[in-house]
């Protein structure tokens, strides 16, 4: 072993430490698994955990020893001491009582994890590795158990059959709470597929406690499962998928694994036909995969086909076009089976597919006929058909009214005062902007019965339009007709929780375009934090914003607008902006689907939370419009402005950068008052201060996003400056909340000082 090496860990030299960086990593290579072993002698030590001095000793040298090693490229050679020493972390202590630092033999094995996570493809280490990892999974604290997870993840991509001979221990692990090691399962189910399907019911049954990346690994292994058609092992699986149906991020995949089933065990589908007749209800874009499995369970028997063709002819009269192949190939296949249904004219459906119309009602006059279809059904589909105002391909009445086609429309909102809608196009930065004036007060109060009126509008319409046939050829005119009072409830329940902007820039970018949204406060009060400024918001769904703006702008007239009015001119506009080639004009987009997706409304609201929104923002049920955090809570607004008083302080953890793979933290106290975020030196409230987080230098604050958010930052959130990014861990995640709020009002009321002295320079 080389003399330097010897002297510090023969007598515990820490005056000598640091000279091991001074010398040659070729210097010292050979003695390499020497000092580990010397290490390994030293940590076992009963005092050890007690002893600073031995402590700083081994970290330094296990430092110097893994760059070596790295540097060289002998993890080969020097593996099996390294790993000899990281299995003696095992019989210690690994798990801190009441301390928020790591234990020292924790601090260890995290090394030591380091060097060998940094060498995970090679399969001789890895062969010496993967036995201590999974041990660990079960000694180590959560940390450690972390950092394994993650090593084991790496090992099930390069070398999956390491792993088989350990598959009951990480099964276990996972219903333990372990939910990071689900990345692993898929990789390895050939190895072990007994075992992971006698467990598979109760690791899906954990699917509501998991964040998204987790639940993605999870249907991976049940896609895994399907493909190998074990409909024994998924019959019990299907109830936690079918509930988890209104998860806008995995309804799609679990419909697909629900399809794949009912491909070779439709039978086991029956019992949930009614959840995905509701899900098809609330997320209309899914409907093509529900009918495939309706399809499927009608073939089972006539009894099921009697149900499934009810289901499938009522919603051909109802919905949008781009499913009516689908719904009628279905249809075809069920009464091509059971040809009893329908008789001769079944084979009639295609021959007339130009016309959905035409098909919709041969099916109903033939359902009619059969005695064979129950009365219940007759009356289900023939009521669709009948209290349908509009034909779906054509937009006409379909009552046996002739409607005239080519009659000028008159514009009625010409001298409409309380429009406000302003046009502006920027052709140096090929710009377009939308700007409300009069949305922005208007007020979401009670509804009347807006079933009843929804119920009277249709009839209202189909008289009207007999009287004034001039209307008839604005289609979208007719089609708000027809759906005024839902509309004007829509926006009513979607203002409380989306705000419409006050102005939308369209941008190109390289890719696409995009909206350029901006917000500010009515209120404009004292301390209002957009007195001078505004909130900006940049999306990539500028199609979904001028969608819900259309119907916010409806929302403020007691009457439809027309394809003439001056604010469907602007937005018309905005719309052919974005538009790609052949893709829907503005009319027939809002004619074919009235309201947005579920799934694209949570995304803006989760878009929303992202940008932290609501931290700045929220609806005033008293004032009925969306306020500024200030003007909200004017009873904050002293403290807020007051120099030196803190806005909240005390403890958070700092992430302290070592390695990519290694996390380590720093508890210090830290101060949010005035424009700046002080934090001491130490834990102590007495410490003296670092140097300070200027507010109004941030350029912004983030929460840890999930795609990178694993189990080591549950609660941490990044602050960016222009020189540094900084990030920090509260206790938990209602503290994390408390924090992000204060420092973004703080941010926002340091940026609206900055501006109103800028203003009054001037």
């Amino acid at each position: 072993m080389h003399h330097l090496f010897s002297l510090v860990l023969g007598q515990k030299d820490l005056s000598r430490a640091g000279d091991l960086f001074s010398l040659d990593d070729a210097e010292i290579e050979d003695s390499l698994s020497e000092a580990l072993e010397q290490i390994r002698l030293i940590s076992s030590a009963s005092d050890y955990e007690t002893n600073d001095n031995d402590q700083a000793v081994v970290e330094i040298c296990i430092t110097r020893i893994t760059t070596a090693i790295r540097e060289t490229e002998t993890i080969e050679k020097h593996g099996r001491a390294l790993v000899a020493l990281w299995e003696s972390c095992l019989e210690q202590n690994l798990r801190a009582a009441g301390r928020e630092e790591d234990t020292p033999h924790a601090k260890i094995a995290s090394d030591i994890m380091s060097c060998i996570v940094q060498n995970y493809d090679r399969p001789f280490i890895m062969t010496l590795a993967v036995p201590i990892a999974v041990k660990f999974l079960q000694r180590g604290d959560k940390a450690l158990c972390r950092n394994m997870s993650s090593y084991l993840s790496l090992a099930a991509i390069a070398k999956a059959d390491l792993l088989g001979d350990h598959m009951e221990v990480i099964v276990t692990s996972v219903l333990q709470g372990n939910a990071m090691l689900l990345r692993v399962l898929p990789s390895v189910y050939e190895q072990q597929p007994q075992l992971i399907n006698d467990h598979l019911t109760e690791l899906v049954a954990q699917m509501s406690h998991l964040d998204q990346g987790e639940l993605h690994h999870l249907l991976r292994l049940v896609q895994t499962v399907t493909k190998r058609k074990q409909p024994q092992v998924l019959k019990n699986c299907i109830p936690f998928l079918t509930n988890h149906l209104r998860d806008p991020n995995h309804n799609d995949i679990i419909l697909n694994i629900l399809m794949e089933i009912s491909d070779y065990e439709p039978q086991a589908l029956i019992s949930s036909l009614s959840v995905l007749k509701d899900i098809g209800e609330h997320c209309p874009s899914l409907l093509g995969q529900i009918a495939k499995i309706y399809g499927a369970v009608g073939l089972i028997n006539e009894e099921n086909a009697k149900v499934c063709l009810t289901y499938l002819v009522n919603q051909l009269a109802n919905m949008e076009h781009s499913f009516h192949h689908i719904f009628l190939m279905e249809i075809k296949n069920i009464t091509d089976t059971f040809s009893n249904i329908l008789g001769t004219q079944g084979r009639n459906i295609y021959r007339m597919s130009n016309s959905f119309t035409a098909i919709t009602k041969l099916l109903i006059q033939q359902l009619e006929n059969e005695t064979a279809l129950s009365d219940r059904t007759h009356g289900l589909a023939v009521h669709v058909i009948r209290t349908k105002c509009t034909n779906v391909d054509t937009g006409q009445h379909t009552m046996n009214i002739d409607l005239e086609a080519d009659m000028p429309f008159p514009d009625l909102y010409a001298n409409q005062k309380n429009e406000g809608l302003l046009l502006s196009e920027d052709t140096e930065e090929s710009q377009l902007a939308w700007t409300s004036v009069s949305h922005s007060r208007a007020t979401y109060g009670g509804s009347d019965n807006v079933s009843k009126s929804v119920q009277e509008n249709c009839h209202e319409s189909s008289v009207e339009l007999m009287q004034d046939p001039a209307k008839v050829q604005d289609k979208l005119y007719v089609h708000l007709k027809e759906n005024l009072t839902k509309v004007k409830a829509f926006v009513m329940e979607i203002g409380r929780k989306i705000p419409v902007p006050d102005e939308c820039i369209i941008e190109d970018t390289v890719r696409s375009c995009v909206a350029k949204l901006v917000f500010s406060c009515p209120m404009k009060g004292h301390y209002c934090l957009y007195g001078k400024s505004s909130f900006t918001l940049i999306s990539r769904q500028p199609q979904l914003w001028i969608h819900i703006m259309f119907l916010f702008q409806q929302s403020l007239f007691p009457a439809p607008l027309s394809v003439q009015s001056k604010s469907i001119h602007v937005l018309k506009v905005l719309w052919e902006k974005t538009r790609q080639k052949g893709t829907d004009s503005f009319e027939n987009a809002m004619i074919q689907s009235t309201f947005p997706h579920k799934k694209d409304l949570d995304h803006v609201q989760s878009h929303l939370e992202e940008v932290r929104f609501f931290d700045l923002f929220a609806f005033s049920e008293e004032a009925g419009v969306w306020q500024c955090f200030m003007c909200n809570n004017p009873e904050k607004a002293t403290v807020v402005n007051q120099e030196g008083q803190p806005l909240i302080e005390g403890k958070l953890k700092e992430k302290q950068v070592r390695w990519k793979f290694i996390k380590r933290w720093k508890t210090r106290y830290f101060t949010l008052a005035g424009n700046q975020l002080l934090f001491r030196k130490g834990k102590s409230k007495d410490d003296s201060y670092d140097c300070p987080i200027e507010l109004s230098k941030v350029q912004s604050v983030k929460v840890v996003t999930k795609k990178r958010r694993d189990r080591s930052l549950p609660r941490a959130f990044e602050i960016f400056t222009e020189s540094k990014t900084y990030v920090f861990k509260a206790k938990d995640e209602k503290n994390t909340e408390e924090w992000l709020q204060c420092i973004n009002v703080a941010i926002a009321q340091a940026k609206e000082r900055e501006n109103r002295e800028a203003m009054t320079y001037l």
